[in-house]
Order: C-alpha cells, then sequence, then structure tokens
C-alpha cells in the first residue's frame, strides 16, 4: 500500500466517484434504453460509453502506469451491446481491478509505458496520468447524460 498526499487521495476519490456516477447513470436504464444509439454519425450508446471508460482506465492505470499489459480492444468498446446486468458486472470489475492498480502505484513516479505519441506534461507522474482518466471519466459522463436524455425521449 503506498502513503498518499491528501491531495493524492482527493484525486482519487473524486476519479472513482465519476466512475461511480457513470455506473450510476447507466444502472438506471432498461437494456433498450443503454444499447441505443443516437442517429448521428459517430454517436455511441451509453453501455458503450461505459465500455470504453472501463477500458480506458485500465490502460492507464495498469498498462501505461505500471506496465502491466491488460488486453484491450478499443474499437469493440464502441461497438458492444449488451444487458444492463452485464455492464454493471463489467464495470464492477473494473472499479476493483482499478483501485488495486492504484494501491500499488506511487502517485508520483513516471508511468513505466507512456506511448511515444502521448507528450503532456502532466503524463510526467503516474498522479497525471490518473489526472487524465478523471478528465476522460468527467467528458464522457457529459456525453452519457446527453445520450440518457436522448434514450429516454426515444423509448
Amino acid at each position: 500500500m503506498t502513503t498518499r498526499s491528501p491531495n493524492d487521495s482527493l484525486l482519487i476519490d473524486f476519479t472513482v466517484q465519476k466512475f461511480d456516477e457513470l455506473v450510476a447513470v447507466v444502472a438506471s436504464l432498461t437494456d433498450e434504453q443503454a444499447n441505443y444509439v443516437v442517429l448521428v454519425p459517430g454517436s455511441n450508446s451509453a453501455i458503450q460509453l461505459l465500455s470504453h471508460c472501463c477500458g480506458m482506465m485500465r490502460r492507464w492505470s495498469s498498462t501505461v502506469n505500471l506496465g502491466v499489459p491488460v488486453p484491450r480492444d478499443r474499437a469493440a468498446e464502441f461497438t458492444v451491446q449488451m444487458p444492463v446486468a452485464q455492464g454493471l458486472e463489467l464495470a464492477a470489475a473494473t472499479r476493483a481491478a482499478f483501485l488495486e492498480d492504484l494501491a500499488l502505484t506511487d502517485l508520483t513516479a513516471p508511468p513505466v509505458a507512456l506511448p511515444a505519441e502521448r507528450a503532456e506534461p502532466w503524463f510526467d507522474t503516474c498522479g497525471g496520468i490518473i489526472l487524465h482518466v478523471f478528465e476522460e471519466l468527467c467528458q464522457h459522463l457529459g456525453h452519457l447524460e446527453i445520450t440518457v436524455d436522448l434514450a429516454r425521449a426515444n423509448s
């Protein structure tokens, strides 16, 4: 277990909170609503956004920060269809694994396997990587909320 500064603990808490909010939105949907895709090119269903966030979280927390590869098919995340219950199982497993990754991570250390094309200054530390995960979850939560409004209106 890594010792955490108050700011590190806050970052982790906020990141998990945003993920939990995303999961709660998906849990409130019927299977039909969760798999509804707005008829706009490039749109995604709630399930697809959840699947993508699960893949994204583990890529950054394990593959990048720890150098422990987590198999991922990013393209499939945006085409997947599944019942809400299955999505919630995926989310629970991802949340647990993400927290396990963080327990092994020194947030002040550099990431072990940073992709060469990612040169943002905040990627200098594992904590910066988790800040990126937080940013992505916030972005996708907003996207999800719009998608859900449209799915409910069309069901």
